[in-house]
């Protein structure tokens, strides 16, 4: 289920599989298999997680953290905790093309991605900026072939199977579905990410 591979001596990564890398994470975190041990941080990717120690990294605390962690990982709730709710208003320039390629009707569209329950992955790209699991697999499209030069803030959007909100005007590739007025990144913030790892989220009409 999952690999371990060494990454120095203070640091290790773990190969999640199907598992959601910030679950795993978040879970690993909790273990007690840590007291004792120096301070240790989970940084979570696509597929995997990589945890660094501020000393030596003790392999089979790990291991041990892992197969305690197992059992909540074969629940059926993905996550808890709060869900962060983003209005959306489904304008966007690509919405009718999605449609199209899939084969179905806009509403089909807005639908799906409004019923989803939304995992928070990892965050990357550029400050703020959240990987999304949870779309269905009949939406998982490709980015464009031409990317736009300049994407709005706010800018609600999909690709490869992700969802995301584009926290500052950027380049970009994913498909635009829609914009919010939800601030998702501020650095006046006390945390200024509205949506970190392990985050769940909806998307609903504005």
């Amino acid at each position: 289920m999952f690999d371990v591979l060494p990454y120095g001596d203070r640091a290790a990564l773990v190969e999640c599989g199907t598992t959601h890398p910030a679950r795993l994470a978040d879970l690993l975190r909790q273990s007690v298999s840590w007291d004792g041990h120096p301070s240790v941080q989970m940084i979570p990717g696509a597929r995997t997680v990589l945890i660094e120690s501020t000393g030596a990294l003790d392999r089979g605390r790990l291991e041990e953290a892992i197969r305690t962690a197992l059992p909540s990982l074969d629940s059926d709730d993905p996550a808890e905790g709060e869900i962060v709710e983003v209005p959306v208003h489904y304008d966007g320039p690509d919405l009718d093309a999605v449609a199209a390629e899939v084969g179905t009707g806009v509403g089909d569209v807005i639908e799906a991605h409004t019923s989803a329950l939304h995992i928070v992955d990892f965050c990357g790209f550029a400050p703020g900026f959240a990987y999304m699991s949870g779309l269905p697999e009949w939406l998982h499209l490709d980015r464009l072939e031409q990317p736009r030069t300049r994407v709005p803030a706010g800018s609600v959007a999909i690709a490869a199977g992700w969802s995301a909100v584009y926290p500052g005007e950027s380049p970009g590739g994913w498909r635009l579905l829609g914009r919010t007025d939800l601030r998702v990144f501020d650095p006046t913030r006390e945390s200024p990410a509205l949506l970190t790892p392990g985050s769940r989220v909806r998307f609903r009409p504005a």
